[in-house]
């Protein structure tokens, strides 16, 4: 989001044109499913799909980006990352903050009520 307006949107989910883990089932790792991309990731690239930049923008995610997400984000250009629920994740966190990109708590937000 820039200047109140969504830019990209983002699922969890196949790559586009690969079956989706509820018609054949995921390929699980540990607890990670390595067929399905992360929201994150797939808002990333819608907007290289459509010409969109991201820089300076906001990202709104339901859980604090991963480290391979949050990569992807400061790479992208994105600024801020509001989440809902944290993920243990420090080198994510590390990078972030190295990077410049505010990770901010949905709760914290002025208006929110908890």
């Amino acid at each position: 989001m820039r200047a109140h307006r969504i830019l990209t949107t983002g699922y969890n989910g196949a790559p586009r044109g690969v079956a989706h883990c509820t018609e054949v089932g995921c390929t699980l790792i540990g607890e990670h499913c390595l067929r399905a991309t992360h929201a994150e990731a797939n808002a990333v690239v819608q907007g290289a799909l459509h010409g969109v930049s991201l820089q300076d923008a906001t990202a709104y995610c339901t859980h604090q980006p991963c480290v391979n997400c949050s990569k992807l984000l400061i790479s992208a250009g994105v600024t801020r990352i509001v989440y809902d629920q944290p993920y243990p994740d420090a080198v994510a966190s590390q990078l972030l903050a190295e990077a410049g990109v505010a990770l901010v708590a949905f709760s914290t937000l002025e208006g929110v009520r908890g």
